[in-house]
Parts: C-alpha cells; structure tokens; sequence
C-alpha cells in the first residue's frame, strides 16, 4: 500500500518503531522525574552512577522546559513542563500526523522534525558541557529524533513528488 502511495516501504512502519520508542522512553523520562520528586533516594534503572545518571538530567533545571521557559515564567508555572512531556506530546503528533498524506503535514512533520533536532543538540550540549553527565534516555531520545527527521525528509520528497506527478 504505501508503495503505492509513492512513500518508501519502510517509513510506515519506522515511523511507528520510532514513535513508539519515542513514547516509551518520554513516559519513562516523566516516571523517572515524579518518582525522585517524591523520593529523593528514588534510584532509577538508568543511573548507573555519579556521570551516567538520568535521574540527575532530569531533575535538572534544564529538565523542564530546556531550561529557558523559567526565564520567562514562574519555576512552577503551568508553562514550564518537563521535557519528557513535551516528548510525549511531539512523538504523539509525530504518529498522528503520520496518518495524513497531505502536503501540509508533510511539511508539519519536518518542521517539527527540525525543531527536536534543535532541541536535541541543544540539550545535548548543556548534557555534555554543562552538567557533565551522560544520559542513555536522553540519547537515546536525541538518535530518535535525528531518525525522525530523516524518515520526515524522505516522506515529504515522496509527497512532493507524487503531487507533482498527479497535479
């Protein structure tokens, strides 16, 4: 079917693996996040000790909202949401979206694409340079990302093309 439709056989499913993995380590992230703000002690599965520690990312001050949203709104604003939930958020959209085969949602899911590869470099660089930490969700979520937007790339040019075609 989706051969037919122009898109490459693989992006469907990729998309859905990818999504799906997406979702997971989001919801994770977010468990990982409440369970050591209502116990400090709270060890998660990914803290593997001082510099490979997720919970220590997440807890951070770039932990919710990249980091910047508290610059603009009280800490504990409505606005300034853990990451993980705008993960949730993005990945959902990112399966939603992939449902449509219309040109604007080609284009939606690029740029929304591009936007999580900012992020993602972004937060890479304060993981790396500023906190001095490794965090396996986190990259993990980052390689995601830079999968998502290639599967985005190759479905908008898929698109694209077939609408050039038939227009």
């Amino acid at each position: 079917m989706a051969a037919a439709q122009g898109l490459p056989r693989w992006e469907p499913t990729a998309r859905i693996v990818l999504g799906l993995l997406g979702l997971v380590l989001s919801v994770y992230a977010l468990h990982v996040e409440l369970s050591r703000e209502r116990d400090p002690d709270y060890r998660a599965m990914c803290d593997l000790g001082e510099s490979v520690s997720c919970s220590k990312v997440f807890t951070s001050r770039w932990g919710r909202g990249f980091g910047l949203v508290q610059l603009f709104v009280a800490k504990d604003s409505v606005l300034n949401q853990p990451n993980s939930v705008l993960g949730i958020l993005f990945y959902t959209l990112q399966m939603g979206l992939g449902l449509s085969l219309s040109k604007k949602a080609a284009l939606a899911l690029v740029i929304c694409s591009w936007v999580s590869v900012a992020g993602s470099l972004y937060l890479a660089s304060i993981l790396a340079f500023v906190l001095g930490d490794f965090c396996m969700v986190c990259v993990s979520t980052y390689v995601i990302n830079f999968a998502l937007l290639y599967t985005n790339l190759k479905r908008q040019k898929a698109i694209e093309g077939k609408k050039e075609k038939t227009g």
